[in-house]
């Protein structure tokens, strides 16, 4: 759907490939009460703000919480209708509403006909293969793939398959 797509821009009609590349809370980058969506457009980095209040608001409203796929969703869904419509000037931030957050997020899970049925965000290495870690996101603190490796390290491997994995003589920190 919006992860990975391409559109084209409205002023020169060159393609724009769009690429989810990351999900940063704000607070702990720029002391914003926001969400962070990083986007790679045409390899430009494209950071679309999404006000944490929206999640709050989600939940007042239709007691459903906005997932991680969703907003990824919801951003590349903003970026996409931002380029059409000719908002996109180049900038590297764009921030939206927490209207515009909701009124996406409705629009995405109607396209999707259910939050269950969007799609994973892609593996940001390739030499990672997910099946490595069957039952955790790639991508999640404690696995491999947080930390870049092909291979969890010692303390992962006893942290995430300890019955599987003794824990090590001298457990090193990441």
């Amino acid at each position: 759907m919006y992860e990975d797509f391409t559109v084209a821009d409205r002023w020169t009609a060159e393609p724009l490939h769009c690429t989810w590349k990351g999900t940063v809370v704000a607070i702990a980058t720029r002391h914003a009460d926001a969400t962070d969506i990083r986007f790679a457009v045409n390899g430009r980095p494209v950071w679309i703000a999404m006000p944490n209040l929206a999640w709050v608001e989600q939940k007042r409203r239709t007691g459903f919480v906005i997932t991680d796929y969703l907003a990824a969703q919801v951003a590349g869904r903003y970026l996409k209708a931002a380029i059409e419509s000719g908002y996109d000037n180049g900038r590297e931030m764009y921030t939206m509403t927490v209207d515009e957050v909701l009124e996406h997020a409705d629009a995405v899970v109607r396209e999707a006909g259910s939050t269950t049925k969007l799609p994973s965000l892609p593996v940001i290495n390739d030499n990672i293969k997910p099946e490595k870690f069957l039952g955790h996101v790639p991508g999640d603190p404690g696995s491999a793939a947080y930390f870049g490796s092909p291979e969890p390290s010692l303390n992962d491997k006893h942290t995430i398959y300890p019955e599987s994995n003794p824990l090590p003589e001298n457990p090193t920190r990441p």
